[in-house]
C-alpha cells in the first residue's frame, strides 16, 4: 500500500483565464491578532470524566462554542503552465506556418494561464474579523470569498502569508464576529481528546456549517520534513477524521480552545480531490502559529533561503564503504556551488554534517527541513566530520537571489 502526503485544500476548476495581482494589506498595530485562552479553564481530567456521562458534555460545548468562527474559504488562483512545442523554431522562422499558427509565445515555449478555483476551510481570530488558514489554501489567491455560518459572504484579503511554515493570515470588513482563542500545544497529552472542524468536500456551504469529528491526539512533535515548498515540523498527528477541505480548519481541544490547524494527511488517493481520511491527519500546533503571527504583527516579511550551495545525500552502509566514513549517520556533501553561502563558510564536498544547530542530522530530508525551519539572518551550526576531524561551522543565511 502506498501512502502519500496530500494537503487538503480541494481544486474544484480548471478553466483558462487571464492573471490577477495579489492583494495584500497592512499588517496590524496594537493589539496582537488573537487572544490566548484563559487558564481558568476547567481542567481536563474533569472534563473527560463527564464525557460518557451526559448527551450534552464537553464536546459538544466545545463544539457549540467553536462552530460560530469557523468559516468556508473559496478560493480563485491563477496558475501558469509552461508548453514546448518541438515545432516552434518552424513556426517563427517559416511565413508560411506563422500565418495559420501565429507566434507561438518564442524561445523557450508558450505560457497558458490557468484559473484554479480551491475550497478550504478557515477560523476567525479576532472579533474584527482576521482569519488564519493555509497558505497552501489562500496564500496564492488572487480572489478570496469567506462564508460565514450565518452565511454572510466577505471579499477577504491577504494580511500576510509563510508559505514554507503553510500559514496565511487574512482580513474581511467585519465587526462584532465569534472568534476562537489559542490554547496552548505544548502540554498536549498523547490520548487526550481532539475535535477537528471544517469544510471537507465543501459540505459548509450545503447548510453553512462546519463539519465535526472527534478522535484523540496520536501523536504529538512528528516532523514529516519538507517537502514540495513546506515544512512539516512539530506537527500534530490526529486520528480525527479530515480530508480534502479540510485544510487551514482548527484543531480544538476538549475546552474548545484552539491546539492546532489541519493541514495535511497520510492518504492513498492519487490526488487532493479524493483525499479521505485513513486515520492520520497532521495539525500545525498552535504555538508554532503563534510566533509566525506574531511575526506578521509586527509587519515584518518572513524569508526564508534553502539554495545554500551544497549538494547532499543521506549517509547509508554503500557510501560508508565507498568512501571510508567513519560516521554512523548523516548527511555527505557531494558537491558545493563556488562563491555560495556553504563555500564561502568553508564547508567542503566529502564533509559529512552530523547536527545542524544542535538538532541531529539523520537524512537529506532532516537537514533540510532544519534549515527551513530557520529565516533569513539567522546563524546556523553545521557540526561536521571531515576524514578523522570534527568541527563546527557556522553560516548565517542569506536572502535568496534574485
Amino acid at each position: 500500500m502506498i501512502f502519500l502526503v496530500e494537503l487538503l485544500s480541494l481544486i474544484s476548476l480548471l478553466v483558462p483565464t487571464p492573471g490577477q495581482p495579489k492583494i495584500v494589506v497592512p499588517s496590524r498595530s496594537g493589539d496582537s491578532f488573537y487572544t490566548n485562552a484563559s487558564a481558568a479553564n476547567e481542567t481536563r481530567d474533569s472534563l473527560n470524566n463527564e464525557i460518557s456521562n451526559a448527551r450534552k458534555n464537553a464536546i459538544t460545548r466545545a463544539v457549540s462554542k467553536a462552530s460560530p468562527a469557523v468559516v468556508g474559504i473559496n478560493v480563485t488562483e491563477i496558475r501558469e503552465q509552461r508548453y514546448y512545442d518541438p515545432f516552434e523554431q518552424m513556426y517563427q522562422n517559416d511565413p508560411f506556418f506563422r500565418q495559420f499558427f501565429g507566434n507561438r509565445g518564442g524561445a523557450g515555449g508558450y505560457v497558458q494561464r490557468y484559473q484554479v478555483k480551491e475550497l478550504g476551510s478557515g477560523f476567525i481570530i479576532s472579533p474584527d474579523g482576521y482569519i488564519l488558514t493555509n497558505d497552501h489554501v489562500a496564500g496564492n489567491a488572487s480572489k478570496i470569498i469567506i462564508t460565514t455560518t450565518s452565511g454572510k459572504q466577505y471579499d477577504a484579503k491577504i494580511v500576510n502569508t509563510d508559505p514554507v511554515n503553510d500559514v496565511c493570515l487574512l482580513k474581511i470588513d467585519a465587526q462584532d464576529l465569534a472568534f476562537l482563542k489559542f490554547g496552548s500545544s505544548n502540554d498536549l497529552d498523547v490520548g487526550e481528546w481532539a475535535i477537528a472542524l471544517g469544510n471537507p468536500f465543501g459540505l459548509f456551504e450545503k447548510n453553512n456549517k462546519p463539519t465535526v469529528t472527534v478522535g484523540v491526539v496520536s501523536n504529538n512533535g512528528v516532523n514529516l520534513g519538507y517537502d514540495n515548498g513546506k515544512n512539516f515540523r512539530e506537527m500534530i498527528q490526529t486520528d480525527a477524521a479530515i480530508s480534502s477541505g479540510n485544510s487551514g480548519g482548527p484543531l480544538l481541544n476538549i475546552n474548545g480552545d484552539v491546539i492546532g490547524m489541519n493541514s495535511t494527511i497520510f492518504s492513498t488517493a492519487q490526488s487532493n480531490q479524493g483525499s479521505g481520511s485513513i486515520g492520520l491527519g497532521f495539525a500545525i500546533p498552535i504555538n508554532r502559529i503563534k510566533k509566525i503571527v506574531d511575526g506578521f504583527h509586527s509587519g515584518k516579511s518572513v524569508q526564508h533561503n534553502l539554495a545554500l550551495g551544497l549538494l547532499g545525500e543521506t549517509l547509508d552502509n554503500d557510501k560508508r564503504q565507498a568512501y571510508g566514513i567513519n560516521a554512523t549517520y548523516g548527511v555527505l556533501i557531494m558537491s558545493i556551488t563556488r562563491s555560495s553561502a556553504a563555500d564561502q563558510a568553508g564547508i567542503q564536498a566529502g564533509d559529512v554534517v552530523t547536527a545542524v544547530n544542535g538538532e541531529r542530522v539523520r537524512s537529506d530530508e532532516e537537514m533540510q527541513s532544519i534549515i527551513a525551519d530557520h529565516k533569513v539572518g539567522d546563524v546556523l551550526a553545521f557540526d561536521i566530520m571531515r576524514g578523522e576531524n570534527s568541527g563546527t561551522i557556522r553560516l548565517k543565511l542569506p536572502p535568496p537571489s534574485k
